[in-house]
C-alpha cells in the first residue's frame, strides 16, 4: 500500500446506478471540478499534520495491542481494546490538541458509529482501494477547523478479531467477542479492506 505524504490529491466520488449490474458511473460534472478546486486551496501542511496525528496514535495503539496479542493472545487483545483503546486515543488527542476518533460503518463498539459525512468518506476510500487508486487523505475546512479523514485498512493480524468467525476468528475469541460486544458487526473482513477511518479535527 502506498501512502501519499506530500501531495494533496483530489477526492473522486463515484455514484452507483440502480441497474441490475450496479455499474459505476464516472462523474466528471461541475460538482467534481468545484470539489477539486476547493481541495486545492487547502494548505498542504494540514495533510501532513493529520497524517502525523493519525500515524502517531496508530503507533501507540499498535504497540500496546501487538504486545498484548503476542504475550497473551487474541482474547487479551480484545480486552485491551475494550478497556484501554479509547483511553489511549483520548490521551493522544490531548497531546495533539485535537479530536481523534476511529469510526466505522460496521461497528464493534457502538460509540464508534460513523456519522453521515464519515460514512460518505468510508465509501470513497473503499472505492479508492477497489479501483487500485493511491490512498490520499480527505480534508475539509469548516470555519477555523480542519477535518481530516484517513482509512483504517485490514491486514493479517486484524483478521484474528475481524475476520470470518470459525475461520480466522477461533471459537474462544468469538465467545469473548460476544461477551464484550453483544452488538458486534465488525467481522467478515478479508485483508486490504476498509474497516473504518480516522476522523480527526484540529484548528487551523
Amino acid at each position: 500500500m502506498k501512502f501519499s505524504y506530500s501531495i494533496l490529491v483530489f477526492v473522486m466520488i463515484a455514484f452507483f446506478s440502480s441497474c441490475k449490474n450496479e455499474e459505476k458511473v464516472d462523474n466528471s460534472s461541475k460538482q467534481e471540478e468545484e470539489q477539486i478546486e476547493a481541495i486545492s486551496k487547502i494548505n498542504p501542511s494540514y495533510q501532513q499534520m493529520g497524517l502525523d496525528i493519525a500515524f502517531k496514535t496508530k503507533a501507540q495503539l499498535g504497540k500496546h495491542l501487538m504486545g498484548t496479542m503476542k504475550e497473551k493472545g487474541a482474547i487479551a487483545a480484545l480486552e485491551f481494546c475494550n478497556v484501554k483503546a479509547m483511553q489511549l486515543t483520548d490521551s493522544m488527542a490531548t497531546v495533539h490538541n485535537a479530536r481523534i476518533t476511529r469510526v466505522s460503518d460496521k461497528t464493534r463498539n457502538p460509540n464508534n458509529k460513523a456519522n453521515e459525512t464519515e460514512l460518505k468518506n468510508i465509501d470513497i476510500f473503499k472505492n479508492m482501494i477497489s479501483n487500485g487508486k493511491e490512498i490520499a487523505p480527505i480534508i475539509e475546512t469548516i470555519n477555523d477547523s480542519i477535518y481530516f479523514y484517513y482509512p483504517i485498512v485490514t491486514n493479517d493480524m486484524c483478521l484474528k478479531c475481524h475476520g470470518t468467525p470459525n475461520k480466522e476468528i477461533d471459537q474462544a475469541t468469538l465467545l469473548s467477542l460476544n461477551n464484550l460486544y453483544p452488538t458486534d458487526k465488525a467481522v467478515g473482513y478479508s485483508e486490504n479492506q476498509v474497516r473504518g477511518i480516522w476522523s480527526i479535527q484540529f484548528q487551523k
